[in-house]
């Protein structure tokens, strides 16, 4: 599991109990920007290591794809 997701629910759950003071806002604001690049970059390593095949298994991946994995831009 993601470390700072834990943090992430608690700031959630406190928001809809009692509300965040500015400080916990900038914090669960910064957190959740953290925890979106950390999903981006788990799905681009999983679209890199893909390969499309046809039924006759030929292999069709994209170009850009192909490219992407020779030279990654992460």
């Amino acid at each position: 599991m993601i470390p700072i997701l834990d943090r992430i629910n608690q700031l959630s759950r406190k928001q809809r109990e009692i509300g965040l003071t500015k400080e916990e806002k900038s914090e669960q604001a910064a957190l959740r920007q953290e925890y979106l690049q950390l999903i981006r970059g788990q799905a681009l390593s999983t679209m890199l290591s893909l390969s499309v095949v046809d039924p006759e298994g030929n292999d069709v991946t994209p170009l850009k794809l192909v490219h992407e994995k020779e030279e990654p831009n992460i």
